[in-house]
């Protein structure tokens, strides 16, 4: 079983800068793990990447490390200490903590997002199941409690209060009490708290970066290329509104762009084919025609500086089945074409050693193997585009819900938060 790096992104909240505005310090750490599992459904791709931020939860607060996932609605807690999963909260512990009866709208109305439809258990509480593309799945209630950040109380926030489930990557799960939902749901943690937008900058350089909570009115930012987020008002069975969906029209390698018709990247009948700006994924995936001919074009203008890594059983993650091998000796990669996505009024130009990410611990020879970061939605059973956050590095991410568009604009991220002036 081949082994790669679970890239973990822990937030701790640093300061209020208006009444309106929460800015983050960001820190970048890996962590070994093994391969991916092949999902054993059609759900939306996360969960391989783990975005933490330390808060606390309840009366008296506990604390708790959650991950931070904008691809996902409903935030929850493990609310049951087990040996996988030593980091808990407590309930019982909490004069704050309110379940959620079946009566309430809460939970007729609310959970109507939900991939999974909540239940009434033998106590006339709203149960919730919430299963990943990954084979992780967890169940409990939903109920009511106080979370809180630095100074601030919210109280009354909805999460799941889940005592049962399993995992596909118990290591990395041992390490987080729950999750935050941060997707457009209305039970989704952005929502609850009532934020028009908010953004994130993660660094290539130094590991550093900054989230923000609320407007960015930064003076030194230069100005953002919007893309709308695609809106389906008819429930699709393969298509997920309330992600973070835009229309990718074209990529290109250099100056070519594939030769490929713009309805490829048009979701079809079934709502399969959207593309959504994931923070929780690490990489890109590309559904198979698409994916196949950047594969194509790359190796095509990368032969003369490249050598191809020959081993057709190999596949990094379980769908990136194109490597390199790199000299061990070799300081830095050749010149390499740029790959660009191009969306509606806005593009993400992907360059250097964003493209490749060497294997850990996979020596031949003299040689590295270094392996291209976009990947093969099919061979992972998604049916979607998936813009994960290595390529999202050194891109200043805006999330404007209120006006229903994602901005974004090349910037130094390292440089960011220095001029936030957040410490590390």
């Amino acid at each position: 079983m081949a082994s790669f790096y679970l890239f973990l992104l822990f937030f701790s909240f640093f300061h209020s800068i208006s009444s309106k505005n929460l800015i983050l310090p960001l820190k970048l750490q890996s962590l070994p793990s093994g391969s991916l599992q092949n999902p054993p459904n059609k759900l939306s791709f996360h969960h391989n990447v783990s975005l933490t931020v330390s808060i606390t939860v309840g009366s008296p607060p506990q604390p708790v490390t959650v991950v931070l996932d904008t691809g996902s609605e409903l935030s929850w807690l493990r609310c049951k200490k087990t040996p996988t999963s030593p980091l808990w909260y407590n309930p019982l512990r909490s004069t704050s903590y309110t379940p959620v009866p079946c009566s309430s709208p809460t939970c007729r109305t609310r959970t109507r997002d939900f991939t999974l439809p909540v239940s009434c258990d033998p106590k006339k509480l709203c149960h919730a199941i919430v299963s990943y593309a990954d084979a992780t799945s967890v169940e409990g209630n939903l109920a009511f409690e106080t979370f809180r950040f630095t100074n601030s109380d919210l109280p009354k926030v909805v999460f799941g209060c889940m005592d049962s489930g399993s995992s596909s990557n118990p290591d990395e799960d041992s390490k987080t009490t729950g999750l935050l939902g941060m997707n457009r749901g209305s039970l989704s943690f952005v929502s609850q708290m009532g934020f028009p937008k908010f953004s994130y900058c993660i660094s290539s350089r130094d590991s550093t970066g900054v989230l923000l909570f609320g407007d960015a009115k930064i003076s030194w930012l230069q100005p953002l290329s919007y893309t709308p987020l695609v809106n389906m008002s008819t429930p699709l069975p393969y298509f997920d509104r309330v992600a973070y969906t835009v229309q990718l029209e074209g990529i290109k390698v250099a100056g070519t762009v594939l030769s490929l018709p713009k309805s490829v990247y048009v979701p079809d009948h079934t709502g399969a084919g959207q593309t959504m700006v994931d923070s929780g994924t690490q990489f890109t995936f590309l559904l198979g025609p698409v994916y196949t001919a950047l594969k194509n074009e790359f190796l095509k203008q990368t032969k003369t500086v490249l050598r191809v890594y020959e081993d057709p059983d190999y596949v990094f993650q379980g769908a990136m089945d194109l490597c390199y091998r790199i000299d061990r000796t070799r300081v830095g990669l050749p010149v390499l074409p740029s790959v660009t996505m191009m969306f509606r009024g806005a593009q993400m130009s992907i360059s250097g050693e964003r493209l490749l990410v060497q294997v850990p611990g996979l020596i031949k020879g003299n040689d590295q193997i270094h392996c291209f970061t976009f990947g093969n939605s099919d061979l992972l059973g998604i049916e979607a585009y998936v813009i994960g956050h290595h390529h999202q590095q050194n891109m200043w991410m805006e999330f404007d819900i209120a006006n229903s568009r994602v901005g974004l604009a090349e910037v130094r991220c390292d440089l960011a938060s220095q001029k936030l002036g957040i410490g590390f």
